[in-house]
């Protein structure tokens, strides 16, 4: 990431033209918008239960801003959010904080090898932060021993709270790029990209067409001017012939 001063659309977001790799508004944004989201997530979406299952929307907190910021600030917000959500509901320390990291560092690394720019990148991110967060904790508990019941109704619950997180998807990503999209640096390869595709650097843009024409016209001038200048050299050796 680096600077820029013109916004960008699709993944892609604008930012100020004194913006830095890591600006402090970002910073303060990502912080405030963690804070705030752990606590909605525990006073309001967790007390709402659909078909049963409490919904977790801060797998996809954490994976958006891994999409929108990165791998580094992706695996803070991860780490921040899941260690706010340990502390607040009593769990195991460090298994949701783990995850969470996890989840923000891969989204961060997908934007950062792959650019995705495809309209249904938010639903399939989200679909796997959430897959990733349920599974990943059920798993470490496992691991760590700790007593969690291993049926199908866990399974049951797994593929319910996936199935409404992906579905929330979208919205959140509208959400999260909102509140995000005044403090990121704008990526080069979204410059270029943009150049290209407005006509900056395509080879069929019009100014390129209009000095396309331009050189024909010249090579055409050139070679009537060339087929002209060599007319009288041809009527002079036609006319020595007829002499001889």
């Amino acid at each position: 990431m680096s600077h820029g001063s013109t916004p960008s659309t699709g993944l892609g977001v604008g930012a100020p033209a004194n913006a830095a790799w890591l600006p402090g508004s970002l910073i303060w944004r990502v912080g405030l918008l963690s804070v705030v989201a752990v606590f909605v997530q525990i006073g309001v979406v967790s007390e709402v239960p659909v078909f049963g299952v409490s919904v977790d929307l801060s797998p996809l907190l954490v994976a958006f801003t891994g999409l929108l910021c990165g791998s580094m600030v992706g695996a803070l917000a991860g780490f921040g959010v899941g260690l706010l959500l340990d502390l607040s509901l009593g769990q195991t320390l460090g298994i949701t904080s783990l995850t969470f990291t996890l989840i923000g560092y891969g989204a961060g690394r997908l934007r950062e090898l792959r650019d995705p720019q495809a309209a249904l990148t938010p639903l399939i991110v989200g679909a796997a932060a959430a897959t990733c967060a349920t599974v990943g904790y059920s798993v470490i508990e496992f691991l760590l021993g700790v007593d969690a019941p291993v049926s199908l109704e866990l399974l049951r619950e797994i593929v319910l709270v996936v199935l409404i997180d992906t579905a929330l998807a979208l919205p959140t990503w509208a959400f999260v790029r909102r509140c995000l999209i005044g403090g990121l640096p704008e990526d080069p390869r979204r410059r270029r990209r943009r150049a290209y595709t407005t006509g900056g650097l395509s080879p069929i843009s019009p100014s390129s067409s209009r000095r396309g024409r331009a050189s024909k016209g010249a090579a055409g001038r050139g070679s009537r001017s060339a087929g002209a200048g060599s007319s009288p050299l041809r009527l002079l050796s036609r006319a020595s012939e007829r002499e001889r």
